[in-house]
């Protein structure tokens, strides 16, 4: 009967989750470790494998992880490109299918196609590689950041692994702040809360317990006795058996069945709704030129292809490949930086933050707390009070942090001298504890000696221990706390916090609960000891850092739990005003509004809940800040969530980590401001791609607009302007390696979509004016010369077709060469608001690249290729007015950028 009861029961385990878990959840736990083959000390190390092969592994398949054909298919489909396929489809068909089925396969140009097919390929085959080698560094600075869990397996203990290694039957071990590494079940816990949000979306932590239940329950995270990965420990420890990982775990599965496609942040909206004006901008253009050229040259097909070629040139079909290449370059040079980048687009709002929240503890401090002092309440040492924080700090399993280790460094340092202070750990057992929490903000132990006398000994914030103390020890007596022995009590501990010490109350109980059950409401009538007070000085850097950060634009607020006066202390000394601080019991009592109000003012929030950090930081975004939180403790997680960037350290506990978007290999600010210079850069050189390619195409169609209105031919073939684009377009490929002016860097920048067509509006005309300039050059002075004997177009006999097309060929190769240098040099021009290559050099990648093109271009009329395209040599003396015209354009640019800041305040 039993073993058809244990085979029934194993065929449930493998049944539908929704039976499973309730399987889970109502089997008693022995049973349960022993249809998982695993014990209450954890697996055999040669079952480990097995259990692996069995269940899988602890590894979720994302389907943002994306196959070979699908990236492919990105790097060469959007709306950029398909355009130009669309493009190239009518190229195929006007200048290859129809010659060929009207018999005129002689006729077929193949040109054209050729240029926009290696057009697309360029683009496709560069965003391809550069995409590939991002999510690559990236994986790789992924794998830096180690998320452990605390797993017990037979013989080996406890000891700390990589999620990845955990395995069905694994017995893990939970304290606050830690990630739940898969799905488990609850052996043991004391006061465990569970934060689920990122599964059900609920705020509020619930509380789990361990025993089995047979009761239905509406939702599956509404099991008592189960823990699903993806959750966190709030606070509270546990120990509980992993009965699923991977993909079968409740997470893994919600992963297969919701949408890859991420959150668009503000960051892709800006560059989408830019590279749709461009596009819609064309849409309009392109008819206009169309009809224009139709209706005053009369060759309909002719005015057909070129628009194809208007179409061609307005397209930023590198758009994609720049912005994805200055993202990853940014990324990879952070990693050097020690900063590891999570998210790509995060990089753009590193360098847009303008306020920088931080905790005190680690950030401006040396996180190396030393215990300076061990005192009973009236301020004199006293040796039992560390006896009593040794026992706390030593016996708790929960969020032990660095007080705890300073206390117990201390305590085996003066045992040598101190009787009373040694084997405290064979003289008492542990009997249980309350862990901390971060609203009563102490924690407690419950220990017995040999005697079997029962202590309970708490530690904790000294208004909140006052709160629970009723009597002292006070010189050798048990008294009652008076009112001025409260006052006398803070005074000292005031004291204390305005030398920049952080104090902590100790205090006792003997045989504090007859019914042996322990529980907060234990915590009451106890006997306050004395005092601890810990000394973490500030970093030597600090100071340096906090100012480099504001010379940077960048605010640093402090948002701490910690003790105002010991917050003030330590702000001063590192050069943040503290002259007005704002309490988190002060901040209950105000209104969203007052709140914006006296955050603008304030640099010090000090005494502050998790939630009241997040609040801070909403309400700073309200404001119209870019904010970004650095935290490290389970404390900070909502904060960095709430913020546009969270920032995190790889010492960090694990939620947050995971709530992070940037982090540090070191907790160090100065880290931070050159992570925020990188993104400043990184944002600096898209701009500036975006920025020239938008006025440039705008004042290429005020320049095709004039010549289609009064040129009687066209200004250039369509394969010239095609050709041309694709030069330009490898010129740009450089600009990620761009160098950026230092005055650029000093400043937050936002991105604002709006201001490329302000741009466009002011800048893009420029180069118009000269392409017209050029025309009348070329028509009336050059092509008359040194062509037709001073004559014009118009008035050469219709009969002399040949010595029309000479005239035309040597006027386009003008516009030809004269729009390659305006447009390429105009890179040079918008790349800084200084004097180009005087003021301001491009890099040396930029340099040469641009340069060689404009090289290329110049001598392709010179050519048997040029001859092929339709283009004729130029004459020497085209070259002087082409300088002139270049100069003057530089001079009419140079005027139009200082304008342009002077309202605009900016550049890029």
């Amino acid at each position: 009967m039993k073993n058809n009861k244990m085979k029934t029961q194993e065929n449930v385990f493998n049944n539908n989750i929704s039976t499973k878990l309730k399987f889970l959840a109502g089997i008693e736990s022995t049973d349960l470790l022993k249809k998982l083959g695993t014990s209450d000390t954890g697996l055999k190390n040669e079952n480990i494998e097995k259990q692996r092969e069995i269940f899988g592994d602890n590894k979720i398949a994302y389907q943002n992880q994306k196959s070979l054909i699908h990236r492919i298919f990105n790097a060469f489909i959007n709306p950029f490109t398909m355009i130009l396929l669309f493009l190239a489809t009518i190229s195929f068909v006007m200048d290859i299918l129809i010659p060929v089925m009207n018999n005129h396969a002689d006729e077929a140009d193949f040109l054209t196609l050729i240029i926009i097919i290696t057009m697309v390929i360029i683009s496709g085959l560069l965003r391809f590689t550069q995409e590939t080698r991002s999510g690559n560094a990236a994986q790789k600075l992924l794998e830096m950041i180690t998320t452990t869990t605390c797993v017990e397996r037979d013989n080996n203990g406890k000891t700390e692994i990589s999620l990845d290694e955990v395995v069905v039957g694994d017995i893990i071990h939970l304290a606050a702040g830690d990630m739940i590494p898969a799905d488990m079940r609850i052996l043991k816990a004391k006061d465990l809360f569970i934060s689920q949000s990122s599964l059900t979306g609920e705020s509020e932590p619930i509380e789990k317990f361990p025993a089995a239940v047979q009761k239905e329950y509406d939702s599956f995270t509404d099991f008592p006795n189960l823990l699903f990965m993806g959750s966190n420990v709030v606070s509270g420890t546990a120990k509980g058996v992993v009965v699923s990982t991977g993909q079968n775990t409740m997470f893994g599965t919600m992963a297969k069945s919701i949408s890859d496609k991420p959150v668009i942040t503000s960051f892709e909206k800006g560059v989408n709704s830019v590279s749709w004006v461009l596009i819609r901008f064309m849409f309009v253009m392109v008819p206009i030129v169309l009809f224009v050229n139709g209706f005053t040259k009369g060759n309909w097909m002719e005015a057909f292809l070129f628009a194809i070629s208007i179409a061609v040139g307005l397209t930023p079909e590198m758009l994609p490949m720049i912005v994805t290449t200055c993202l990853a370059k940014g990324a990879v040079a952070m990693s050097k930086k020690k900063t590891i980048i999570k998210n790509l687009n995060s990089i753009q709002n590193f360098g847009a933050m303008d306020i920088l929240c931080t905790d005190k503890t680690g950030t401006i401090t040396q996180n190396k707390v030393i215990l300076e002092y061990h005192l009973d309440v009236q301020g004199k040492e006293d040796t039992r009070v560390l006896k009593h924080a040794f026992l706390n700090s030593y016996y708790q399993t929960g969020l032990r942090n660095l007080m705890d280790i300073a206390i117990i460094n201390r305590t085996l340092e003066e045992k040598g001298t101190e009787d009373i202070l040694k084997d405290l750990a064979l003289k008492y057992e542990k009997v249980d504890e309350i862990p901390f929490d971060f609203n009563r903000r102490r924690m407690s132990v419950v220990v017995s000696d040999s005697n079997g006398k029962k202590q309970m000994i708490t530690k904790g914030a000294v208004e909140e221990m006052l709160s629970v103390c009723s009597f002292v020890e006070y010189s050798g007596n048990i008294e009652p706390i008076t009112y001025e022995l409260k006052e006398k009590i803070l005074k000292t501990a005031d004291e204390l916090n305005e030398d920049g010490m952080r104090v902590i109350a100790v205090a006792q109980k003997t045989n504090p609960s007859p019914a042996d059950s322990f529980s907060v409401k234990d915590e009451t009538d106890m006997v306050l000891m004395g005092y601890l007070a810990f000394l973490d000085p500030p970093k030597d850097s600090a100071a340096a850092a906090i100012k480099s950060l504001s010379e940077y634009g960048v605010t640093t607020k402090i948002l701490t739990g910690d003790n105002d006066k010991v917050t003030a202390c330590i702000c001063k000394q590192v050069g943040i005003k503290a002259d007005n601080i704002l309490l988190g019991s002060e901040i209950e009592s105000l209104t969203d509004t007052e709140l914006s109000i006296l955050a603008e003012e304030t640099n010090v929030f000090a005494k502050l809940s998790p939630n009241q950090k997040k609040r801070i930081v909403d309400i700073l975004r309200a404001n119209g800040h870019t904010v970004g939180f650095m935290g490290d403790g389970i404390n900070d997680a909502a904060a960095m969530k709430a913020s546009d960037i969270g920032i995190s350290v790889d010492s960090a506990v694990d939620i947050a980590k995971e709530s992070a978007d940037i982090i540090l290999l070191e907790k160090d600010l100065s880290i931070l401001k050159q992570g925020i210079i990188e993104g400043r850069i990184t944002y600096a050189n898209m701009i500036k791609y975006i920025k020239m390619t938008a006025s440039s195409n705008f004042g290429n169609m005020f320049s095709v607009l004039a010549a289609s209105a009064f040129i009687p031919f066209l200004p250039m073939m369509s394969i010239h302007l095609i050709f041309l684009n694709l030069i330009y377009d490898i010129s740009c490929i450089a600009i990620p390696w761009d160098n950026v002016d230092k005055e650029f860097l000093k400043i937050p920048r936002k991105w604002d979509a709006s201001s490329v067509g302000n741009f466009m509006i002011w800048i893009g005309p420029a180069s118009s004016v000269f392409d017209i300039t050029t025309y009348l050059l070329m028509y009336f002075i050059i092509c008359p010369k040194y062509v037709s004997n001073g004559v014009l177009y118009n008035s050469i006999p219709e009969s002399q077709t040949a010595l029309r097309a000479l005239y035309i060929s040597v006027f386009q190769a003008g516009w030809f060469i004269e729009s390659m240098w305006s447009q390429t040099l105009v890179i040079h021009m918008i790349r800084t608001p200084k004097i180009p290559f005087i003021q301001s050099r491009a890099s040396f990648p930029v340099f040469s690249l641009t340069f060689t093109g404009i090289a290329l271009l110049t001598i392709i009329p010179f050519t048997k290729f040029g001859a092929k395209i339709g283009l004729a040599p130029l004459p020497f003396e085209y070259f002087g007015w082409l300088i002139l015209t270049i100069i003057l354009y530089m001079f009419l640019a140079t005027i139009l950028k200082n304008l342009y800041v002077k309202r605009y305040k900016e550049l890029l």
